[in-house]
């Protein structure tokens, strides 16, 4: 495959991963406890990234948080200003494509045939994604919507609650599914064609 072939299909992979994570979005998430609530499409995005590398991760993020601003931010009043709007949509969902930060040691054990050490990388890449992306939901949080915490709960703890608790079910969600990935698909699904665009070299 030609590298310009290449990046071409890096690109419909960024960009049908984006798609699909915002398409999770419309599942029902609440996991019972007010405010928190499971964020479905950090699953595929670690796919991507571990399959790609932290630039398509992060890449497909960004798609994933710039639709999700246009179809659900503004409509359910998500965006109250620019600077949170940025925070919360465009850098919290691209940097759940940190997950890519283990990317060539997961390659190494998938091509190796090494499951056991791929299944928890592909752990670690799905906590590095939860937490990642809540950490900025926190600090937006903390900042823009401390006037829902109830009375006498300081800003800070209340957005720590509730985005800690998210980032907590959607971490453990993640790695579920990536470790059943990983332990029935991992070549087909994980090690795609060699590129040589977007690939993390950490």
């Amino acid at each position: 495959m030609s590298n310009s072939n290449s990046r071409v299909l890096i690109l419909v992979e960024i960009a049908v991963i984006g798609a699909l994570a915002m398409a999770l979005e419309y599942i029902p998430h609440s996991v019972g406890v007010s405010g928190i609530n499971l964020s479905y499409g950090v699953v595929p995005i670690t796919v991507l990234a571990l399959r790609r590398g932290t630039g398509a991760g992060m890449a497909a993020g960004l798609v994933w948080g710039l639709l999700d601003l246009v179809l659900r931010g503004f409509a359910t009043g998500g965006f109250l200003n620019p600077l949170q709007g940025f925070i919360e949509y465009a850098v919290a969902f691209a940097f759940a494509g940190l997950a890519g930060l283990l990317y060539a040691s997961f390659q190494r054990a998938i091509k190796d045939g090494r499951k056991q050490k791929a299944i928890a990388l592909g752990w670690g890449a799905g906590l590095i994604a939860a937490f990642a992306k809540f950490f900025w939901h926190f600090i937006a949080g903390w900042i823009y919507w401390g006037s829902y915490a109830p009375k006498g709960t300081p800003a800070w703890l209340y957005s720590l609650i509730t985005n800690g608790g998210s980032a907590v079910v959607t971490g453990l969600l993640t790695v579920i599914v990536v470790s059943v990935l990983v332990a029935t698909v991992p070549k087909q699904l994980f090690e795609p064609k060699p590129t040589t665009h977007l690939q993390s070299q950490a």
